[in-house]
């Protein structure tokens, strides 16, 4: 393992890259990197803590990057009783990179082959790498969203290795098809965007008179891929977030020939900087079954009718087809479409659980439906939820909810 340490304000940053197996059945095959982020305050530096390793959304997503002790907003307060491990997830951030080259440089069945290596079963056993590399006996885990995926499949897998758990907005539906939690997601989406009309009754005739200007004319977005009203549509990712409903009504006041407005549509679903989250994303619950394009075959009629209708966190075919940073994983991801994922979850592990466990459930959440949520946490044997209306799904960032979690764990 590569190390360096360096210090940031407040801080003490060592940075670890660490090789692993690309397929962990394979311990003597090919091997990639994946990197990982130890913080601990300046203060503390000499101090005996336990660990926590924080497992990122996504997937494909990098862990936070820390400016100091209180960005992101939730690490003042693990630091103020942890070391932290952010970890970028496999083919992210520091990682081995995953990208339109690779893509383009082999078959699309190994290529598909190859993506089906980065579920959350390999980040929990590169998480377990990185342990035994650090000479950690236990610690504990806080998955946000995917990384509380992660987390279940970490505790279905390796509990020994677990001290405690924490999750927010990531309990995910153990015995419920990839069909229900699509058929779910749509109904909170409508839910969320006739909450915004509502709100901004203009931004509705806005949406509308766009859908009908991008129905016919050719506008490129500065990265050169021409938005359509499908790719417009995908505003509604935005819904999910605390202060999604105010960001999305800002960027659709904007002239809609502006570089501002076409910039921010462009960055409002960046999958072409990520391009692991939409081909693998349905893989996520596709928990001992095949995906099939699952979120364009659930999507509700009424959305063919009212162009203003947005969609959520749906990955779609068409997105492979109109988008440059996609279109070379499109056969791959076709492929993977229909492959027959095996599980990600041992229930009968997860009902005789006993790491202490506390899970933050947002009762408004658009990505992960709350109903099966709470199916999840009265599974996990001494798993303590948390249902609360007072945040979205980034509730994490408020620097409340973990401090909240911590007591219910210790209490």
């Amino acid at each position: 393992m590569q190390s360096t340490t360096y210090r940031q304000p407040g801080l003490r940053v060592t940075e670890h890259t660490l090789q692993v197996p690309l397929d962990h059945a394979q311990p003597g095959g090919e091997r990639i990197d994946v990197f990982a982020r130890a913080v601990v305050l300046a203060e503390k530096a000499d101090a005996t803590q336990p660990w926590l390793v924080f497992l990122q959304g996504g997937p494909g997503f990098e862990g936070p990057r820390p400016v100091s002790a209180d960005s992101p907003g939730w690490l003042r307060r693990a630091l103020a009783d942890y070391r932290v491990l952010l970890l970028d997830q496999r083919g992210m951030g520091r990682s081995t990179p995953v990208g339109p080259e690779d893509a383009g440089a082999m078959p699309a069945q190994a290529l598909a082959d190859r993506l089906a290596l980065y579920r959350a079963d390999a980040i929990v056993r590169d998480a377990e790498c990185f342990r035994e590399a650090l000479g950690i006996d236990r610690w504990s885990v806080l998955g946000q969203s995917f990384g509380g995926f992660c987390t279940v499949t970490y505790l279905s897998t390796f509990p020994g290795s677990l001290r405690e758990a924490y999750i927010t907005g990531g309990l995910p539906p153990l015995d419920r098809g990839i069909d229900d939690v699509y058929r779910e997601t749509y109904r909170t989406t409508l839910e969320k965007t006739g909450r915004h009309y509502e709100r901004y009754p203009e931004d509705r005739d806005r949406m509308r008179g766009l859908m009908a200007r991008l129905a016919t004319d050719d506008v490129r977005l500065p990265g050169g891929d021409r938005l359509t009203p499908q790719r417009l549509r995908q505003l509604g990712l935005m819904l999910g977030m605390g202060t999604g409903s105010e960001k999305l009504h800002h960027l659709l006041e904007l002239p809609p020939a502006s570089p501002a407005f076409l910039h921010d549509v462009e960055r409002a679903a960046p999958f072409a900087r990520n391009p692991l989250y939409a081909v693998i994303h349905e893989a996520c619950y596709a928990n001992g079954q095949a995906s099939a394009w699952s979120a364009q075959r659930m999507m509700p009629a009424e959305m063919a009718d009212d162009p203003t209708l947005l969609t959520g966190e749906h990955v779609y075919p068409w997105m492979f087809e109109e988008l440059a940073g996609l279109a070379p994983f499109r056969a791959a991801a076709g492929l993977l479409a229909h492959r027959p994922w095996g599980a990600l979850y041992d229930p009968s592990v997860l009902a005789v659980n006993e790491v202490p466990c506390a899970a933050a459930i947002y009762v408004d959440d658009m990505y992960v439906p709350r109903a099966y949520s709470e199916q999840t946490a009265r599974h996990i044997r001494g798993l303590r939820p948390w249902i609360t209306n007072e945040f979205e799904h980034d509730g994490l960032h408020s620097g409340k909810v973990l401090g909240r979690l911590i007591e219910m764990v210790r209490s």
